[in-house]
């Protein structure tokens, strides 16, 4: 009994101030501690969200972006070796096209060129006899004059188309004997001309352009003989 009465003593019950100031401190501490809770988190929020940005801006090229990126660019790449490929072969086509044409165009002149050859060849006789005729046959009469001048503008007439087609006559008297162009049947000792000179035409030559079609036949000069030289000294001192 007397401890309580000296707990009672002791014990002093709180103003109404001091519950007033405790009911506000307890009130601002409760505040208080909502707001931090609050704030703790929005900022857990916060860094959640950016974690995941983060993550997501990580993956893209890391992940199927750089795959689909390293695809396109392998095919791109296919696609370029293709092109070059397919631009070589063409330009090798075009080469081969070109060449080829240019071969054939030339393998065409030629053949047209033997053609024509062949074909006036065979008509070089035809004109053989046309000039035989003229050097041989004299008209004594005006019918024989008649029948002369018509075959002679036949013979006018060849030899004028023959020159359109590119044919000419060689005229080898006088000439250097050429084994190119003529043809050597005799060989005469003579001191009238120099050695290897053509002195005679048998038959004439005849060559397309730069082409022969015939060679002409000749008479070439040859040195004089060692007797003959010795009788024309003779024969200079005794008419001496």
């Amino acid at each position: 009994m007397v401890d309580e009465m000296h707990q009672t003593e002791d014990y002093q019950a709180p103003s109404p101030q001091d519950e007033q100031e405790l009911r506000v401190e307890d009130a601002d501490v409760d505040i208080d501690f909502d707001g931090v809770i609050n704030d703790v988190a929005a900022v857990a929020t916060e860094e959640a969200g950016a974690e995941g940005a983060a993550s997501e801006t990580s993956a893209e090229p890391g992940g199927e972006s750089s795959a689909a990126i390293a695809d396109l660019e392998r095919q791109i790449a296919g696609l370029k070796a293709q092109l070059e490929e397919r631009s070589s072969q063409s330009m090798r086509i075009a080469a081969d096209f070109e060449n080829y044409r240019k071969r054939t165009s030339k393998e065409k002149e030629e053949l047209e060129g033997q053609i024509k050859g062949n074909t006036i060849t065979e008509l070089l006789p035809v004109v053989d006899n046309f000039e035989r005729a003229r050097s041989q046959i004299k008209p004594q009469t005006e019918a024989e004059m008649t029948i002369h001048k018509s075959y002679q503008s036949v013979y006018k007439q060849l030899v004028e188309t023959l020159k359109r087609l590119g044919v000419s006559a060689m005229r080898a008297e006088g000439q250097e004997f050429d084994p190119n162009l003529h043809e050597a049947v005799m060989r005469e000792p003579t001191a009238a001309h120099p050695d290897g000179t053509v002195i005679e035409e048998f038959v004439r030559g005849y060559q397309l352009g730069e082409r022969v079609l015939r060679h002409a036949m000749v008479k070439v000069a040859a040195p004089p003989e060692d007797g003959a030289e010795a009788a024309g000294a003779d024969q200079t001192t005794t008419a001496e």
